[in-house]
This record gives structure tokens, sequence and C-alpha cells, in this order.
């Protein structure tokens, strides 16, 4: 499941209390600063869209984990997935590729002690990286270096083949654990870890099913944190968060609320961000080798729906018109405005309807208009399922509103509503015609990541097996050629990586296994008054959702009480 999917999940509707009461439960009445009373002046009250219990697992490489990557749990470097800056030391301060890049030299902080008072050293490091290639459950990554270590700061990474672009998933994406506690866990994997022990900025303080916080840690290798408690509630869903932030009573949530542009003038004392990575697609069951079926399998219809969208009346309609352009070739607008290929018809998908050029390409494919006024082909009726979340209102609304557009251009939609559970499962085994979903973005500002991720034919499987995420079923040998040589050249040598951006680019325009609609913009609200150091449009040092990780973590070590010295 996606970050992006993770938060929409928490849209469908649960018994529970009421926000305010929730939060009063969980955090008190204490006088606060600024916009809200959300409790003391150093403690963060953070709504990560959570609905139901919390159950207490902190294993970072649980899929039910509830918190930890980054707060509690450190990588070696940080990433900002939004801007290229350099990585962020954490628990490494430097890392070199050897000539061909199959060996990654890594060096580990010093004088680094784990929240228990024991030392952290590089064994930590290789420990960690050795239980994640051993479990498949927990190695999300694919991660399949042999590690070496040279002594207590030093270690070395060895990859059977030139593995530049693993570097950002290595030192980025993997949490390094105590090898003292964690190698006498039967089964890491299984392991809730209830009571973390960690070297980041904050430790695990009290814990209710409703609520629970993270303290700053004391002995924390860079100074305690200004922040010195995050409280995590709760709610029942969106408009409960909506609620609790009108009332002045959670300090930071990513999700909708109303009048999204008006956030300052609505709700005083908070501002509003928003950031665009996510890429709002139609995902088609595409290939009928792996047992697609259905009009969409045919890449004529798949591109009509790409000119027939009206793109702007969808981002005013569903997204409050926070949402931005697409590039058909997916690589992300702004961000990768470098590669973005020349040789693309279009540099990003056209914002207005032109259900004329719809029909052109219909009629050029072999489809013929009925006196229905729904196009038709070999007794096959253009007709077409969109599967979405029940719950999910912004999608329901942009899929509604297709279905309108779509009709003008004489193709048949009908939206088919289900749990999260149900479309998860559809999505994964290939039952759906047409899917609405997001591709997200990888553990660095590459498009490489997506592409490798979504495209590739190695991460997808046939009709009734799981594929993830490359969910459209899509395996083409050119793409496929494309992202193998692009995953053994230097990232540096971009004049050698533009023609395999070119050719995945360029085909993936051609094909649309995946039909671009839009770039969502992912909203985040936080209490400007109580806290200083959050990222702004002008300096996007991390990305702003309150449930990305690490990101969060980078965001939290920043903020400080606008009233402390």
């Amino acid at each position: 499941m996606t970050q992006h999917a993770r938060w929409r999940r928490t849209r469908r509707a649960m018994a529970g209390a009421a926000a305010v009461a929730l939060l009063a439960a969980g955090c008190g009445s204490g006088g606060g600063n600024g916009g809200g009373t959300s409790g003391p002046a150093d403690t963060l009250v953070a709504y990560t869209g959570q609905a139901g219990d919390y159950q207490r697992n902190f294993n970072p490489y649980a899929p039910t984990m509830i918190e930890g990557p980054g707060n509690i749990f450190e990588p070696l470097f940080f990433y900002n997935v939004v801007r290229d800056d350099a990585p962020v030391p954490r628990l490494g301060t430097d890392y070199s590729w050897n000539e061909t890049g199959t060996e990654l030299s890594i060096t580990t902080r010093e004088n680094v002690t784990w929240s228990d008072g024991e030392p952290f050293t590089a064994h930590d490091v290789a420990f960690t990286f050795d239980m994640v290639r051993a479990h498949p459950t927990m190695n999300a990554i694919g991660f399949d270096g042999e590690s070496e270590v040279v002594d207590d700061t030093h270690l070395v990474v060895r990859f059977a083949q030139p593995a530049y672009l693993e570097a950002p998933t290595v030192l980025g994406k993997l949490w390094i654990v105590p090898e003292h506690i964690w190698s006498t866990f039967e089964d890491p994997a299984q392991n809730t870890v209830q009571d973390p022990v960690g070297t980041g900025p904050f430790v695990l303080g009290d814990f209710k099913p409703q609520a629970f916080t993270l303290a700053a840690n004391p002995d924390y290798w860079d100074g305690e944190p200004a922040l010195k408690n995050i409280r995590f509630v709760s709610l029942s869903g969106n408009q409960a968060g909506a609620d609790a932030l009108a009332a002045g009573r959670i300090d930071f949530q990513t999700g909708p609320v109303p009048d999204l542009h008006n956030v300052e003038r609505n709700y005083p004392g908070y501002r509003a961000i928003t950031t665009h990575v996510f890429q709002i697609a139609l995902f088609t069951c595409s290939d009928t080798v792996l047992g697609c079926t259905g009009p969409q399998t045919d890449p004529a219809v798949r591109r009509a729906i790409y000119h027939a969208l009206d793109r702007t009346q969808l981002n005013a309609l569903a997204y409050q018109d926070t949402a931005a352009e697409i590039s058909p070739g997916f690589a992300l607008p702004g961000r990768d405005d470098a590669v973005i290929s020349d040789q693309l018809t279009d540099r990003v998908a056209p914002m207005e309807a032109d259900p004329a050029r719809a029909e052109q390409v219909l009629q050029e494919a072999g489809w013929s208009k009925g006196g229905d006024g729904v196009y038709a082909k070999d007794g096959e009726k253009l007709s077409l399922s969109v599967r979405v979340v029940s719950g999910w209102t912004d999608v329901i609304t942009a899929a509604d509103t297709m279905t309108q557009q779509l009709k003008a251009a004489g193709i048949e939609l009908t939206v088919a509503q289900s749990s999260w559970n149900e479309w998860s499962d559809a999505r994964g085994r290939g039952d759906f015609e047409l899917v609405f979903d997001s591709l997200y973005p990888g553990p660095s500002p590459d498009p490489y990541y997506s592409y490798n991720y979504f495209f590739h034919g190695d991460n997808t499987a046939p009709v009734g097996e799981v594929a993830n995420p490359n969910f459209a079923r899509y395996d083409h040998s050119e793409v496929n050629a494309a992202l193998d040589a692009l995953q053994q050249l230097d990232p540096a040598d971009t004049a050698a990586r533009q023609p395999h951006f070119d050719t995945i680019q360029t085909r993936l325009e051609a094909d649309m296994p995946y039909i671009p609609v839009l770039t969502g913009g992912t909203t985040s609200q936080y209490n400007a008054e109580k806290f200083t150091g959050w990222p702004t449009a002008e300096d996007l040092y991390a990305f702003p959702a309150v449930w990305q990780r690490p990101d969060n973590s980078q965001i939290y070590l920043n903020l400080k009480p606008a009233g402390g010295e």
C-alpha cells in the first residue's frame, strides 16, 4: 500500500468517540500557544489519519507498525524526495562507491548510544542489513548486498553488479536496529517490538489504545530535541480531523479540510502547505498475455481516455484546485524538468478535454460508434468499470465526473465502490479493468524509482497472482532493458542516462498502462503560532506530510516551541 493510499485508507468511517472528547482524554486541556489549546507548549499533537485503536507495534519492518522509522529507529542518511538536496547524515557520516559501483563503503557515526545505554557500532548496521536480506517479508526494497564490518565505524556492502541506485534505499530506507536485542528474536519479522530501543531523537513515552506519546531522547547524539513530546491521537475520520483542527486540538495533520485555500483565515494560527509528488492515474489491467481482459487492454482505448479527460474540471470539482499538471511520461513536472523527454508528443497532459481527438484515436483503431452513442469493436462494447474505495470522497467525485467526460467521447464508464480491503485485493490480483490510485515516489528525487516500481516487468504477475507494485501488468522489453541499464549507471552521468529516460517516457506515452490524470496535491495543516521551523514552499527541506517517514522525523527535529528560547 502506498503512503498516499495509507492516508486515504483511513477515510473509512469507523465508530468512535467524538474528536474533541478523544483529544481531551488523550491530551488534557493544558493551555496551548497560538491558535490552539492542544496541550503544553513543547508538545505537538499529531493526527496521522488513524481511525480506531492503536495496536502496540513499533517494529519498523512490520506492515502493521504504528510509528518508529526516523523517530525511534534511524536510517544512515536522510534523502529529500521533493528536491535534489545532498543526503543529510544521520547514523552515517560518509559513503562512497568503488570504480565499478559494486562496493559501497560506509562510515558510521561515533559516540552514539542506544536508548538503553549500549553503544551503537557498524556491527549494528551490518546485522540490520543481514537480517533484512534473510527475511523476505522485511525486505521491501529488495536488498541483496553482502555486508562486511571493517571496524566499529566502517563497513562495506558488496553487490553482484553495479548498484549505484541502491544507495538511497540502503542508506535512507533501512532502519538500523540494535543487534544486542534483535538477535534474540526468534522471528524478527513477526516481533511486535512493544518497547522499542533505538538511537533516534525520540523514545516511547506513555501508550494507550487511543493515543501514545514519543518523548524527546535526552541522550540523542545531536542533542535533546527542542520538541519534547509528540502525541499521536486516533480520531474517527477526516471530518473528525477537520473538527479537531477547528477546535485547536491538533497541531499537525495531512488531509482534506473544507476551503483548503483559506486555512489561515478559517483556522487562526494555522497554515497549510501543498506539495506535488504523488501522481494520480487510472491504473489499467493492460496485458492480455498476463491474463487481462476488457476494452482497456487496447492501447487505443487508453489513449482515447487520456484525450477525453477535462483535467481542469476534475481539479476544480474533486481536488479544490490543489492538483497540478502531470506528464504522460511520468517524470515529475518541476522536480524532474531536466529529464522530461523532448521526444514526447505532450510534455504535460492537456488540461482540457478533446473528445474529437479521442474519437479519432478509437476510429483509427477500428472502433465504431453504435446507435447508443457508445463505441464497439468485434461485438465488444466500449464499456468499462473503475474501482474506487467507499468513502474516498475526492476520488469518487473525480470518477463520477469522468463518467460524463468519457460519455462525450463515446466511452461508457461505471464506478464500482467497495471496501478498502476488497479494492486492494482486486488491485493486487488484477481483478479490475480500471483502478483509481496514485504512483508514489522512490527514496530520492529520481524518476528511476517510480519507473522501476510501476513499469518493470519483474514487479508484476499474471492475473490471479499478487503483483506489487506494477499493478497494470505492464511488461515491455524496451522499458525493462532501459531500466536495467539505468540501474547500473552512475546517477551523476546525466548524458548517459537521458537516452534511457527517452525510451521509457515515449513508450509510456504510447502505451499508457497507467492513464495520467493529475499530480496530486498533498496538503498538510500545521500550528505555526505554537511551533517554528516548519517546511515552507521556499524551504522544502522535507516532504511535509505527517505520515511520511522519515521526513516527519526531520520536521520534528527542526521544530521549536514558538515561545521558547
